[in-house]
């Protein structure tokens, strides 16, 4: 069984020789890794493992592309950008880490009307990565992968173009204009997705990352979810559902209030599931049934201890879950951190492919 076959049998309710594994490695791992002899320089990570599930890198979603990154400020470590959304935020110099967001320039309506949403109302295909979509589909047809477009949702593009504080105040006092903002990206999305799909092909499934919870509390409530951002996701599903797609839907952080809406939205599957954060796959297997595909939530803290014996319980409380009707697939619940040593990993990788039947 291959991993294309894997995942559609996950998708379809039918036992799998193991969980699919699907992964996503720091840019440092990598570098790490290969420094360590473990991987050649330019390799792929998930072809290297062998991994279930590839993707083909995101639509760029910046409103001003022809807008060069503006250096305000910086130091030997990091430095302070103004980017082509009007976003100024701090990155870091010479690693890879959270990005600090200190300052938006789109505040009210009329900053987003003139600025940014006339970009992003026709298809531009620099924004399409037309090249890295027909390698990766190649190679995962080669490897019997199962292949994923990738795009963020209308939540993570719109606060990295205003900002969290100025996107959930106008939820309240300025619901229109967020609902305006929604539909625009939503259509950003399809328009985006079309040309790629008509010129190189259809993936087997679809990639949607929208970060829509913190630790142990979701970003909105289940009604601001339903009232403003389900109608987006529900016509960019449909649209993806139209072509034959099932849906993933990446949230880091506690999104388990907002489960009842995701599945509405047209979501075939939930990934992430941050353990660290408090989402728990048994307590929404028992709410919600058998009604999405869950992956992820392997606690990447636990992982970085590089302790086999946590490894091994963690592997047992997943089979445990399979074993008892949940439909998963494996995944950190972030992503593999230069923490993470070459040899653990690839302990893990023995270990589900060994213990996570269905």
């Amino acid at each position: 069984m291959n991993g294309f076959e894997r995942v559609e049998r996950v998708f379809a309710r039918q036992n799998v020789d193991h969980a699919p594994i699907g992964e996503d490695f720091w840019g440092e791992t990598i570098e790490k890794w290969q420094k360590e002899g473990h991987l050649k320089a330019g390799e792929d990570a998930v072809e290297h493992f062998n991994l279930d599930l590839h993707r083909s890198g995101l639509i760029k979603w910046t409103a001003d592309i022809d807008f060069k990154p503006q250096i305000i400020e910086e130091n030997l470590e990091t430095m302070l950008l103004l980017d082509g959304n009007g976003a100024i935020n701090r990155t870091f110099k010479h690693k890879a880490g959270g990005v600090e967001h200190v300052g938006y320039r789109i505040k009210e309506q009329r900053d987003w009307e003139e600025l940014i949403k006339p970009h992003l109302v026709q298809v531009d295909r620099r924004r399409i990565p037309f090249e890295r979509y027909r390698e990766k589909r190649k190679a995962a047809a080669e490897r019997g992968m199962h292949f994923s477009s990738d795009a963020f949702g209308p939540f993570e593009m719109i606060h990295r173009m205003c900002g969290h504080e100025t996107l959930l105040m106008n939820i309240a006092l300025e619901p229109e204009w967020v609902k305006d903002m929604v539909m625009t990206y939503t259509d950003f999305n399809i328009m985006h997705f079309e040309v790629l799909f008509q010129e190189e092909g259809l993936p087997s499934g679809t990639w949607v990352a929208d970060d829509l919870g913190f630790k142990e509390k979701p970003f909105i409530s289940p009604a601001m979810f339903e009232d403003v951002f389900m109608p987006g996701y529900q016509k960019m599903n449909d649209y993806l559902h139209s072509k034959g797609l099932k849906v993933m839907l990446h949230s880091c952080g506690y999104v388990e209030p907002l489960v009842s809406g995701i599945i509405e939205s047209g979501f075939d599957c939930l990934e992430g599931l941050e353990a660290k954060a408090g989402m728990d796959i048994g307590r929404i297997f028992q709410q919600h049934g058998d009604q999405l595909v869950f992956f992820g939530n392997m606690d990447i803290l636990s992982l970085e201890r590089n302790d086999r014996q946590i490894i091994d319980e963690q592997m047992e409380k997943l089979s445990h879950l399979i074993k008892n009707g949940v439909r998963y697939m494996l995944h950190s619940d972030h992503s593999i951190s230069p923490k993470i040593e070459y040899d653990t990993y690839c302990y893990v990788l023995d270990r589900a492919r060994s213990v996570l039947h269905a």
